[in-house]
């Protein structure tokens, strides 16, 4: 079998935990199959390396952010090929430009475009095992480039299905996908399987798991995931496309603290106003999720939206010009608030469910202020301060009754 493994930063964070990587890398490998295994950088060393840059020069490109930032995964794939020297076994560690991550040219945030795998094709043929690093690739101009936070997620499976392994293991510092945060709702349970549909709306929705590009790229290519501990030899969560659990109604709960709320005020309530808002909104590069409508009143209407908190202020100066134009009342934004979601595949053929989570969040005494839904998930936009007291509640609801 060849398997790929993916190490997060908080699995080689100490020597200690790079040992034990190497004592799971090798142990499978001694059980003959094939190992190529993708590593992140060390615990906090891409913020260390982020201040660093801050100290220096706030303004710097990204071209220079990527070329400092790689050296992190440059660091952990040398200590665990040290580390799996050390037990005994050939080992070869490879950058992302080695391994053949082929990438566009998006610093900091770049794609994948290729992968040309025969470099850890030939490695493996020598019966090594090969540790890459994640998170990184080369663009046409032969610059260091990063895929954006969670990139070694999407790393290990792109390698895995360029060159169609058998198993991806995606190795964190929790046992799988849970039902909800297991740090902070203490009857958080651990699934079985989950697919990739609804683990793709989770981790968009703010479940840290695993990163949505991965999960996209999981689907498109068929690649079975485990998501599994390091730190624990338990099995862990498959990610698929079909699961046999058609009877859990909802897979789980979660929370995002990063969003803000934009509202337009008194805009004309005339044709094409959408159009023109969220056309400059688009042309901004910023991603819309919930959007509200207020019916019109005295020939206006409010139109009210989320965005990524960080492109709260951007989202504003790309209107700003446009709603002054068009005489709105009032043009702002509101970081103080939070998307609470539920997501299941079951959702589409069960009624009641949104009954079921508003109830929960009015039990609570939490007060609604959006809602959008699809056929697997319902979400909703509250006040940050009540986000981990809706989780729990509506955790609750759903899954300690049953």
């Amino acid at each position: 079998m060849l398997i790929v493994q993916k190490f997060g930063g908080s699995s080689v964070a100490d020597a200690q935990r790079v040992m034990n990587v190497a004592q799971i890398v090798t142990d499978k490998y001694r059980e003959g199959n094939d190992m190529v295994v993708v590593v992140s950088a060390q615990g906090d060393t891409t913020d260390d390396l982020i201040v660093k840059a801050q100290e220096i020069n706030p303004n710097a490109s990204k071209r220079e952010m990527d070329m400092l930032l790689t050296a992190g995964e440059q660091i952990s794939i040398s200590l665990l090929a040290m580390a799996i020297e050390k037990l005994g076994f050939p080992v070869v560690s490879l950058l992302g430009w080695q391994a053949g991550f082929r990438t566009n040219s998006a610093y900091t945030s770049a794609r994948i475009k290729k992968v040309e795998s025969e470099r850890i094709r030939a490695e493996l043929d020598k019966k090594k095992i090969v540790v890459v690093a994640g998170f990184q690739g080369i663009n046409k101009y032969d610059d260091m480039t990063t895929l954006g936070r969670g990139g070694s997620d999407t790393s290990a499976v792109a390698i895995a299905a360029a060159m169609h392994a058998d198993l991806c293991q995606i190795y964190t510092d929790v046992e799988g996908v849970y039902t909800a945060d297991p740090r902070k709702v203490e009857s958080a349970k651990k699934l079985e399987e989950i697919t990739y549909d609804e683990m793709l709306e989770l981790a968009t929705l703010g479940a840290q798991v695993l990163n949505n590009r991965s999960v996209e790229m999981a689907k498109k290519y068929n690649v079975e995931l485990e998501v599994l501990s390091s730190l624990a030899r338990r099995p862990g969560t498959i990610v698929k496309e079909v699961t046999k659990m058609e009877k859990t109604l909802i897979k789980g709960v979660a929370c995002d603290k990063h969003v803000a709320r934009v509202k337009v005020i008194g805009v004309p309530d005339t044709p094409g106003i959408a159009f023109k808002i969220f056309s400059l909104i688009a042309k901004a590069h910023i991603n819309v999720d919930i959007i509200l409508q207020s019916i019109g009143r005295d020939g206006t209407k409010d139109i009210s939206f989320t965005v990524p908190e960080a492109d709260g202020q951007a989202a504003v100066d790309a209107l700003k010009s446009y709603v002054e134009k068009i005489g709105a009342k009032d043009l702002g934004f509101d970081a103080d608030v939070a998307k609470v979601s539920i997501v299941g595949a079951g959702m589409e053929t069960h009624d009641g469910v949104a009954s079921e989570m508003f109830e929960a969040l009015y039990e609570a005494d939490i007060n609604i202020r959006m809602i959008s839904t699809s056929e697997i998930k319902i979400s909703v936009l509250i006040n940050k301060d009540d986000c981990d007291r809706a989780v729990s509640a509506i955790h609750h609801k759903f899954f300690d009754n049953e």
